[in-house]
């Protein structure tokens, strides 16, 4: 199995407590702690499936929308001449600082996923039944 699971657009990472001899994990992405556990390998993901369906009626209950797992929006510290050499190519390319910052990330995921690819296989994560990561026009 692999360590990484997905359930109705929400993700989590099974890690294993030596101690207490369980496997553990957290809906990752989201700003509410959400949580699970499982003493079996065979059970962890119907206990993460279990800790989704429980959030999402929660929040219904609650008359609150569930976090997004991810909204396309976020902030990245670099230190200033990578930003300021960030920033030149951009206006070189006519184009805007998010717009080179997003290609580099799809460039860089890219690459790690034809890595990964030639190096193991993903058990639980299917990375072709994920969206495509570039769009046509970011290939040619």
């Amino acid at each position: 199995m692999g360590s990484i699971l997905k359930y109705k657009g929400y993700f989590t990472k099974i890690e294993y407590d030596v101690e207490d001899k369980i496997l553990y994990g957290k809906i990752e992405g989201i700003k509410d702690l959400v949580t699970f556990e499982s003493e079996s390998a065979a059970l962890v993901e119907q206990e993460f499936h279990k800790a989704v369906d429980d959030y999402l009626e929660l929040c219904k209950e609650l008359n609150q929308e569930p976090d997004k797992v991810y909204s396309g929006t976020f902030n990245v510290r670099v230190e200033p001449e990578l930003h300021r050499a960030a920033a030149m190519e951009a206006l070189k390319s006519g184009t805007t600082l998010n717009n080179t910052v997003e290609q580099a990330l799809r460039e860089y995921i890219e690459r790690l996923h034809k890595t990964a690819k030639k190096a193991m296989s993903y058990s639980n994560v299917d990375l072709a039944a994920e969206p495509a990561l570039l769009r046509d026009e970011d290939r040619k």
